[in-house]
């Protein structure tokens, strides 16, 4: 039983470990992950069409992280990239060549999809969520 509850305890804590750097964001931020078995070309589509909306994605408090198999950058600098491996481990459960995943507020996946995400989209998606609705009623006060 001891050996069972030990094994537990790691598991969990493991869970926490790759979690641990996005639960910072938990009601602050919404998060887009853009995760690629390899630098390609889907990958870099995605982030520039990202880029061209930097004012839509401040409004929606939008973060990107850019997640490869060995290492992964918050935004759009290109020499803040950090060595780890948990990100896409955590994230890539699907073993994709390719992934977008939008995680809300309440650090719930609202999208998950293995294809090209246009921003349009994208803020639809979050302008139709009940946060979203009360942030927009709130500005507009």
């Amino acid at each position: 039983m001891r050996k069972f509850i030990s094994c537990y305890i790691l598991i969990f804590f493991s869970v926490s470990l790759h979690a641990q750097d996005l639960s910072k964001h938990q009601w602050k931020d919404r998060l887009i992950l853009i995760i690629a078995s390899k630098n390609n070309q889907k990958f870099q589509q995605q982030y520039k069409e990202l880029q061209k909306e930097p004012e839509g994605l401040k409004e929606r408090k939008l973060v990107i992280y850019q997640i490869l198999p060995e290492k992964y950058k918050t935004g759009f600098k290109e020499k803040n990239w950090k060595k780890s491996t948990e990100l896409f481990e955590a994230y890539n459960g699907k073993k994709s060549d390719f992934r977008v995943l939008l995680i809300g507020l309440d650090g719930g996946k609202k999208l998950d999809q293995t294809k090209m995400l246009s921003a349009k989209k994208l803020f639809n998606i979050i302008d139709s969520m009940p946060m979203r609705q009360a942030e927009i009623q709130k500005n507009e006060q």
